[in-house]
């Protein structure tokens, strides 16, 4: 394998930079974003506090019915001096399965059964929805926490946390986001370093890819991973997720 090198504490400092030269060239030094007390948000939440000071950084934590990690989400924004609020979207959850079953009593309506990946899917979106509304609301912007080995096999909800107006973890990949977690001492190490799941479906990120983040980060890096079973898959996902990196195809009949 080719060598590859990762320099975290200058990485971090360029993205201090960058989020500074971005809200500045929009004249707004307000972002919102969700935290979830995992290692992404955390370090995002933790960039942004460096960059525009922990006062113009609100954090937003987003559970859907009970979260039996939400005490790391306000440690985070604790440990970070960082604005807080929670919002429940369990009722809105609910709400929006009760009106699609309500739609199908209709006379001549069309038959939607439930779908467990569908329903996995609208936490993610009711969050992003509820993120625009509070950061329109408040004059900021919103901050993604994606990073790029998630983006690569297709690990992200499209109109969910793909959705946001900057991302500071995109171009890495999850081992990186954890290596520049660990130079911010303000960042409990614990937290930087928990194992990533996304506490809708009761697994692990690892479980639920069947590839661990090792292997994506070797993939992309160094091109393999050193298993041919494990890049098949990796290489098959990041073909069938190409659609939710990609903005809207249009149709343009005048071609």
């Amino acid at each position: 394998m080719a060598e590859y090198r990762f320099d975290a504490e200058k990485t971090r400092d360029i993205l201090v930079q960058r989020i500074r030269e971005f809200t500045e060239s929009a004249g707004c030094a307000r972002v919102v974003l969700g935290i979830s007390g995992g290692k992404d948000s955390s370090v995002a939440a933790a960039l942004c506090a460096r960059a525009l000071g922990p006062e113009n950084v609100y954090g937003v934590m987003l559970p859907d019915g009970e979260q039996a990690d939400i005490a790391d989400s306000r440690r985070v924004c604790q440990c970070l001096g960082i604005r807080r609020r929670t919002v429940s979207i369990g009722a809105m959850h609910r709400d929006l399965l009760a009106a699609v079953e309500e739609s199908g009593r209709e006379p001549g309506a069309f038959p939607v059964e439930y779908h467990r990946e569908s329903d996995i899917n609208v936490g993610p979106r009711l969050r992003m929805t509820t993120l625009r509304y509070i950061a329109q609301a408040i004059g900021a912007f919103l901050c993604g926490t994606g990073n790029l080995s998630e983006a690569t096999v297709g690990y992200c909800t499209k109109d969910g946390d793909t959705s946001c107006d900057f991302n500071p973890l995109g171009r890495l990949t999850s081992l990186e986001v954890v290596a520049v977690g660990l130079t911010m001492a303000e960042l409990p190490r614990e937290l930087v370093e928990k194992t990533p799941t996304d506490g809708l479906s009761g697994k692990s990120d690892e479980e639920r890819l069947g590839v661990t983040y090792r292997q994506i980060h070797d993939f992309i890096r160094l091109g393999t991973s050193g298993d041919d079973d494990a890049d098949a898959r990796i290489a098959q996902k990041e073909k069938a997720g190409r659609h939710k990196r990609r903005l809207p195809t249009v149709l343009d009949p005048f071609e």
